[in-house]
């Protein structure tokens, strides 16, 4: 019997209150930006928001409840941002999109912040049980970084799986934790590369007491890449079944797949609203088509949630939770 787990992969739109009250206190320059080192009036509005997102997560129904990364102004890049020995300089296009990113230049050696545990810290006092971490994946945050300090590829890939365990390391408990790796389907690992970028997730993945997935999405995985990511220690791999169904679909028969999956099920970019039994159809095609016999299918959107208004995210996120309420699935 599959069990369906409703959850995203964070990243929410501000409340429109927050957006306002923000822009007041930050202004809107990149100078103005998250740091690590905002004052009280900026912590205290992103408390008050952060506490919002967790209650609208649980009055949906969600089964896993993220903090909402409300303060990553750079995307999965956040990280990085408010790292030490790491400058941010120019904005970059995030993939082939309309956002931007500061990007960040490491220059020296990388050392965890606790930014994102003290943000999970907070979240997990409005949240009674479900707590899901999200974290770039080493390999998507490497790719959006520029490196003058170690010299290589490979150390650099090392230094920032070391980096991420690091900050996973600090983390209170945590159900899951969902690994952001889209720079896998966008510039894909080449020969070599690819097994490093496993080795990374594994890195990573091992610092915490979780269930990890490795979220993919914007299309599938080339298949080498696929294959040694199957070789990853993590319980689950997202697949993107709003970008590239077939594909995706293709690589699970041909090569397996963990006993858990992810599944992009609603489109992160999209204002449509797709209802819960939509949804529920999409789980059920996936199983039939893999012929698999999954312990958990995490139901989520293929991407971010942040490109959405305020009010189609939280339409999405309740049409997940009632898909994953409908019925259980026989594998």
């Amino acid at each position: 019997m599959t069990q369906v787990v409703a959850t995203t992969p964070g990243l929410f739109p501000l409340p429109d209150w927050a957006k306002d009250e923000l822009s007041r206190l930050k202004g809107h320059q990149k100078s103005d930006l998250v740091s690590g080192e905002e004052g009280p009036e900026i912590v205290d509005a992103y408390d008050r928001a952060r506490e919002e997102v967790v209650g609208v997560q649980t009055d949906a129904g969600l089964d896993r409840v993220t903090e909402g990364q409300l303060r990553w102004d750079d995307m999965i890049a956040h990280p990085l941002a408010v790292a030490d020995s790491v400058e941010t300089r120019g904005i970059v296009r995030y993939y082939n999109n309309n956002n931007f990113y500061r990007e960040p230049v490491v220059t020296g050696d990388l050392e965890a912040s606790g930014d994102v545990a003290g943000e999970l810290d907070a979240a997990a006092e409005h949240v009674d049980a479900g707590l899901q971490a999200v974290l770039p994946g080493p390999y998507s945050l490497a790719d959006l970084a520029t490196d003058e300090h170690y010299g290589d590829e490979a150390a650099f890939l090392d230094a920032v799986a070391d980096f991420l365990a690091d900050e996973a390391d600090q983390f209170p408990d945590v159900e899951t934790l969902f690994l952001l790796e889209p720079s896998l389907v966008e510039n894909a690992p080449g020969e070599g590369a690819d097994e490093r970028a496993s080795e990374a997730i594994d890195t990573v993945a091992s610092a915490v007491d979780a269930d990890v997935v490795a979220h993919t999405y914007w299309g599938a995985l080339d298949e080498k890449v696929y294959a040694h990511l199957m070789d990853a220690a993590v319980d689950a791999i997202g697949f993107d079944l709003v970008a590239d169904h077939e594909q995706n679909i293709y690589n699970v028969q041909e090569y397996g797949t963990k006993d858990d999956v992810a599944l992009g099920l609603v489109d992160g970019q999209n204002t449509f609203v797709e209802t819960p039994e939509t949804i529920r159809e999409r789980v059920e095609w996936f199983v039939e088509q893999t012929d698999g016999d999954y312990d958990t299918v995490y139901a989520t959107a293929n991407t971010e949630l942040f490109y959405l208004p305020q009010n189609k995210f939280e339409a999405k996120i309740e049409a997940l939770a009632d898909a994953a309420a409908i019925e259980e699935v026989e594998a």
